[in-house]
């Protein structure tokens, strides 16, 4: 069923490619334009959630693209960001030295509580997303958003370090949400 909410979060979907040619090689004005691309798509994560119950459109596939959308665009940018540099000279990746934890915290989470979902749903036990996972996931956005937005800004500094602290905070809340939904899934298991 192709509505406008799941029509969006096909858009997200759609994007990534796009996001990944942008940060394959990229000069300050790639990185502006992978930002303003990025901003938008993650918009349209708390767009199409709000048209689909607002309107009544919650659907089996919107649920299903939702989650998937938000990861596979999570974990290109991630991939690209540890791939690529802030600046065409420096040696120094955007993520880089300690700051690969984190980013390995949150890849391995989503594959972690996505293995976790699949096993649970012939279970008909559903794992429901807490208030705490969005402010992961906004914290996550807001962190990528600002890695990215550094490249194109490659003098004010502050601006890496914001995106790389949250990305720290964001591992954080990745441990903590990533925990919860494994207790739950293991009280399901033999």
């Amino acid at each position: 069923m192709l509505t406008l909410p799941n029509i969006l979060t096909l858009s997200r979907i759609f994007a990534v490619p796009i996001l990944v040619w942008l940060l394959w090689e990229p000069s300050p004005l790639d990185y502006f334009i992978t930002w303003v691309l990025y901003s938008l798509v993650g918009i349209t994560d708390y767009i199409d959630g709000y048209l689909a119950r607002a309107q009544g459109q919650i659907s089996r596939l919107g649920q299903f693209l939702d989650p998937i959308a938000d990861k596979i665009m999570v974990a290109a940018v991630i991939i690209m960001l540890i791939a690529t540099r802030r600046v065409a000279e420096e040696p120094e990746p955007v993520i880089a030295g300690l700051t690969i934890i984190p980013a390995l915290v949150i890849l391995l989470r989503e594959i972690i509580v996505s293995g976790l979902r699949e096993f649970l749903g012939p279970l008909n036990v559903s794992v429901p997303v807490s208030r705490l996972a969005k402010w992961k996931t906004t914290l996550q956005m807001l962190a990528l958003g600002a890695l990215i937005l550094a490249g194109a800004f490659p003098a004010q500094t502050w601006i890496h370090e914001v995106g790389i602290y949250s990305l720290w905070g964001a591992a954080a809340l990745t441990l903590v949400t990533g925990y919860d939904y494994l207790r739950v899934g293991l009280k399901h298991m033999d």
